[in-house]
């Protein structure tokens, strides 16, 4: 027994290292080392909770004793103090997020946003989401489910509050998941987020799109643009304005929500229906890929290109440039971008931080629009889909973006 809480302690003290230093460079090894820091960074005080159980356990058993048992114990503390302090600079999210709106759209911005929005922000983090990490969805918030849309069997999802609603803002979001089936869906994502929104009056719309292998680019994002399409036609059925749409995504979401924001009205994406105006009024990608050529070498290994070859693309990228370009949001018209909010941890495993840094530098170069850019200290991919610090921050965050934007759209539709 001994020996076995030995070895339990070595693994909490790896997954506390693990938080601290991930590993980025062995496609097997990072994808460990990405799931178990996304769980256990926003999860500590979680794990720390039944770690704790468990040692009392081994401790009532008789294990912890003698040297090994010593060592143990030592570990095993000093691990749950990794965890919680990582835990605890999550509160520096809301630092970061302050800066990066105020360095991309002035720091008078929240001057600019009605009285009305501005009062309903949050004073601080509702500490019951902390406590309750996995019920995202509040009870004031009513959720249709599978609504179908496009041609191939789409289905989205409509959150929004439960009360009567005119004109409200929308809310586009697309899933993640390595544009593969099931790695993800729009069951599962933006929760949280599109749950705190819809309680601010907003309405959401969770789409899915054809996966690989059987879908192969353009496809996903053709099936994101019929998406926007079913909003710009229906949404005022549900209360939503459809001349109002802001679109957001994470991870292979990031890279179709950038490209639908930087490909408005382009007739390759948007077959049939070619004339409908596809510009939405802003985009916050979360941990996006922005760049399919790797144009730098950002990537850390070849996993993500042979993704691409294999199955995203199904074309070798070294003699298919063009089409690698066409898909790829760094590589778009982006003197025509509308306002963007990019966000990333800068400890990602999956989707290296510095290919977000690249692609807002260009943004920035080449954007007549306002570029706000958030790097979240301790942030890991996926670090938003459930209730932490720093996600809770870095929600709010995008909530005084979303609503400065609208304000914008009141006051010039007067």
């Amino acid at each position: 027994m001994t020996v076995l809480f030995l070895f339990f302690s070595l693994a909490i003290g790896w997954t506390a290292w693990n938080l601290y230093h991930p590993v980025y460079r062995y496609p097997l090894v990072a994808t460990a080392s990405f799931l178990t820091g996304w769980l256990v960074g926003e999860l500590a005080l979680h794990h720390i909770a039944w770690q704790l159980a468990v040692t009392a356990l081994f401790a009532w058993g008789g294990a912890i004793h003698g040297f090994a048992g010593a060592i143990g114990l030592v570990t095993c503390v000093v691990s749950w103090l990794a965890m919680g302090y990582f835990y605890l600079t999550g509160e520096r999210a809301a630092g970061t997020v302050q800066r990066a709106l105020t360095e991309g759209l002035g720091e008078d911005y929240q001057d600019t946003i009605q009285d009305t929005f501005r009062a309903a922000f949050p004073s601080a983090i509702d500490r019951r989401h902390l406590q309750h990490p996995f019920k995202p969805v509040a009870p004031g918030v009513e959720v249709i489910k599978d609504v179908p849309f496009g041609h191939h069997d789409q289905r989205l999802d409509i959150y929004r509050p439960r009360r009567p609603l005119t004109s409200a803002p929308v809310l586009l979001q697309i899933h993640g998941g390595a544009w593969t089936e099931k790695m993800g869906d729009k069951n599962h994502q933006a929760l949280p987020l599109m749950s705190h929104m819809a309680e601010r009056g907003w309405v959401a719309v969770s789409i899915d799109y054809r996966l690989c292998p059987g879908a192969t680019f353009p496809d996903h994002i053709i099936d994101c643009k019929e998406g926007l399409r079913w909003i710009k036609q229906h949404i005022a059925s549900w209360g939503g304005d459809p001349d109002f749409v802001v679109v957001t995504g994470g991870s292979a979401g990031g890279h179709l929500c950038a490209l639908l924001a930087l490909s408005a009205n382009d007739p390759e994406f948007q077959p049939g229906f070619e004339d409908l105006d596809t510009s939405v009024q802003g985009a916050v990608p979360f941990y996006g890929v922005y760049d399919l050529l790797d144009t730098h070498g950002h990537q850390h290994h070849g996993a993500q290109q042979e993704l691409f070859e294999r199955s995203l693309m199904k074309l070798p990228r070294s003699t298919n440039k063009e089409a690698y370009e066409r898909a790829s949001p760094l590589h778009r018209n982006l003197a025509t971008a509308p306002p963007f909010f990019v966000i990333h941890g800068d400890k990602d495993t999956l989707v290296p931080v510095e290919e977000a840094r690249e692609f807002v530098a260009a943004l920035r170069a080449a954007s007549q629009s306002p570029v706000s850019y958030a790097e979240i200290e301790g942030g890991q991919h996926a670090f938003d889909m459930f209730a932490s610090l720093r996600s809770e921050h870095t929600k709010h965050g995008v909530e005084r973006f979303l609503t400065w934007l609208y304000s914008g759209y009141l006051a010039r539709r007067g």
